[in-house]
């Protein structure tokens, strides 16, 4: 509730005063006037009087104040909102009205105010227009640049030179995202998002090495310096990192020109460091177990010499020359299995949905053989490990084999996971075949038409590490083609189906980051519009965190540059250790089956603490959720330090005539569409958006750094709340 104005309740209590004076000097004027006689009995007779004459000045001042109260809201109350809604009309970006209230002059005041707006927003979209034609061909390289960065299949990302990422791609956010200590937690968001800091995941000292190497190249002429380096990160994988520069447009290109930032082009060699590890592990234990064989060998060739040799000694030195090549061959046998299986992991297999690629080899078939293709029982869960185009290859080279030399008329597709494999089936009816047939189609280059390609299907086939043969089913007089194909792992799936179902560009690139230096001013002294924001918000068990009401969900969302970055979200789900009662699940809506199994506040904390790192937290109505976060310090060990804003006491700053301050009360003069209330995405998102309506206002209040708004803020009447 909006506290009553001070000027109003100075007003009333002059009046009040005036008023109490003008009796009392009445009684003594009346009492002086009188007779000692008649002063004694005056009490008596005019006591009822003197009562209904205080009663009367209770009626009076009752009356004046609400004229005084009638008078300040119509001639002071409502210009003070109007002057409200007037900044907020300016500082506006879409169309926006004045509510005409108070005084005839005051409606009349507003009903112009909104012509002129409607002329000022009719003459933004004429700007609009005229920017959007001027601005059409940037935006064109623009949308080259992201359409490109999100086909790389390479993790690349851009930094300034401080280190702040200003621009990535999906493949360089799911990278992270396994790199991440804690990868289950809101999708690993602690660690990639623009404006972030990449020594979150690599040492400081080595990308200034790295760097310091490209200034040398510069220096001695290179055209095209990079740097490269491997490092651990503290989840234990193995980056390959290869550094590029980017120069400073206003220091042209010469050799000392100077680096505005650098492109970082990361690879996960975790694996094929694991796998030429093992492979040089064969390699020894193949030298050093063949040197001892063949000493064992020679030593027993050398006594089989001898032409004495008992029968007995004779068959013992044969049997360790048997023995001794058994071990050799095995060794050998060992080496060469796990070299082709390097091989054939090595070779580009990307993660594709089974089905997404039955039907594409359907199409083809069709296209290319003039033959009906069915598909049956094609499993929409199954992903594949596959080199799609040979294996396509493949397929429609057997269905053109089946058409042209016995005239097949109708095919099938079948595709099913068997084990630890997918089952592919190619299934006509019609005349059979021989196995001879069949062995000749797979080893023959594979033609389509005048067409032809080396590879041969068993080519193919070896390089998936799968198998292929032929089968009859003579219940349905059909055979078939059936290849055992590999499967891509969870993590995979995962990471693919991510990469499918989400926009794989950068929500957008920010190059003013380039201009951000870590030798500005200290936080509290810069300017608001320079600012990161993580804007969070908190959903609990209840409202009473000091008697042991838990938190439920936290989700955030980040502002960089005064831009909010919605696809850089922190959502995370909390098991509070206790049930969430009955009477709160309908607000937030989140049920106990929801947070059972969910990580812990000790679990969750500490990612959201990394997503929140280097910022200013926003919150409305923030001592709430920062009492929740506070409680938990002793129990996790992580403390949030950062500065804190709180968009319900900045509203107050900027709107102390409102009645309410009320998050959706806010947004509602703001025009924000509220959307997802009492989640606590949600309800970060909208927070968000209020903030960015608010900072140009507060600019308009000569309140321009951190500082300053903290300092307004808490000389509200909002903040002496406690919790």
């Amino acid at each position: 509730m909006k506290p009553p104005d001070r000027r109003l309740m100075l007003a009333i209590a002059a009046v009040g005063l005036a008023l109490a004076t003008w009796l009392l000097m009445s009684g003594v004027l009346v009492w002086s006037t009188l007779a000692p006689g008649e002063r004694e009995t005056v009490g008596t007779v005019l006591g009822p009087r003197i009562a209904l004459l205080g009663m009367s000045w209770v009626v009076a001042l009752a009356g004046v104040a609400y004229g005084l109260h009638s008078l300040y809201l119509r001639y002071a109350s409502a210009p003070a909102r109007l002057l409200e809604e007037i900044r907020v009309l300016l500082a506006a970006s879409e169309s926006q009205q004045l509510t005409p209230q108070g005084s005839a002059e005051l409606r009349a005041l507003a009903g112009s105010i909104n012509q002129l707006a409607a002329q000022r927003d009719r003459l933004r979209e004429d700007m609009a227009e005229q920017i959007a034609l001027a601005s059409r061909s940037v935006q064109q390289e623009k949308n080259r640049l992201a359409a490109l960065m999100a086909e790389l299949t390479q993790s690349v990302v851009v930094c300034n030179l401080d280190g702040r990422i200003l621009l990535y791609n999906s493949r360089a956010r799911l990278q992270f995202r396994a790199l991440s200590q804690a990868p289950a937690l809101a999708d690993g968001a602690e660690l990639m998002g623009i404006g972030r800091s990449i020594y979150a995941v690599f040492d400081r000292q080595l990308v200034a090495h790295a760097l310091e190497t490209i200034h040398q190249r510069l220096r001695r002429g290179a055209g095209s310096p990079s740097a490269q380096f491997v490092t651990t990160t503290r989840s234990g994988q193995l980056i390959r990192v290869q550094m590029a520069p980017v120069r400073d447009p206003a220091t042209g290109v010469e050799p000392d020109a100077g680096l505005s930032g650098f492109v970082l082009m990361l690879d996960n060699v975790t694996q094929s460091f694991e796998e030429a590890t093992l492979r040089d592990q064969l390699l020894h234990g193949l030298t050093e177990g063949s040197r001892s064989s063949l000493a064992n060998m020679q030593a027993a060739v050398d006594m089989l010499g001898y032409t004495d040799l008992e029968p007995e000694m004779r068959e013992r030195f044969l049997r360790v020359v048997r023995e001794e090549v058994s071990a050799m061959s095995a060794r050998i046998t060992d080496l060469v299995q796990r070299s082709t299986q390097g091989l054939k992991t090595r070779w580009p297999l990307e993660e594709m949905l089974g089905t997404d690629f039955v039907t594409a080899a359907q199409r083809q078939i069709e296209s290319h053989c003039q033959r009906s293709v069915a598909v049956e029982g094609a499993d929409a869960s199954l992903w594949l490990k596959v080199e799609s185009f040979t294996l396509l290859q493949v397929l429609t080279y057997l269905a053109g084999r089946l058409v042209d030399e016995f005239d097949v008329k109708f095919l099938q597709l079948r595709l099913q996971q068997v084990g630890q494999r997918a089952q592919l089936d190619l299934i006509w009816s019609g005349q059979v075949m021989s196995t001879e047939t069949v062995m000749a189609w797979e080893m023959d280059p594979m033609r389509f038409g005048t067409q032809s390609t080396p590879l041969t299907v068993r080519d193919v086939v070896e390089r998936h590490g799968g198998e292929m043969w032929f089968e009859r089913e003579r219940v349905r007089h059909q055979a078939f083609f059936r290849f055992l194909l590999p499967l891509a792992s969870k993590q995979e799936q995962l990471d693919a189906a991510q990469t499918m179902h989400h926009e794989s560009r950068p929500e957008y690139y920010d190059f003013d980051l380039f201009q951000v230096s870590e030798q500005a001013s200290a936080l509290d002294d810069q300017p608001l519009s320079l600012l990161s924001f993580t804007v969070f918000d908190t959903e609990t068990t209840g409202l009473s965190p000091s008697q042991g009401d838990q938190i439920i969900q936290i989700g955030a969302a980040r502002i960089v540059n005064g831009r909010l970055l919605r696809q850089e979200s922190f959502e995370q789900l909390v098991d509070p250790g206790r049930l969430i009662p009955a009477a709160s699940i309908p607000i937030h809506g989140i049920t106990q089956a929801m947070v059972t199994g969910q990580p812990t506040i000790a679990e969750v904390l500490p990612a959201f603490h990394a997503f929140a790192q280097d910022t200013v937290l926003v919150a409305h109505n923030a001592a709430f959720d920062m009492k929740f976060l506070q409680l938990q310090e002793a129990r996790t060990g992580v403390a949030f330090h950062q500065p804190v804003l709180d968009t319900l006491l900045l509203s107050a700053v900027v709107h102390p005539s409102q009645e309410s301050h009320r998050l959706e009360a806010i947004a509602g003069r703001f025009n924000i569409t509220v959307l997802g209330r009492h989640t606590a995405l949600g309800d970060a998102m909208v927070t968000a958006e209020v903030l960015l309506r608010l900072l140009p206002l507060l600019q308009g209040m000569g309140i321009h750094t951190l500082r300053q708004a903290r300092a307004a803020a808490q000389e509200t009447y909002y903040a002496r709340l406690k919790y």
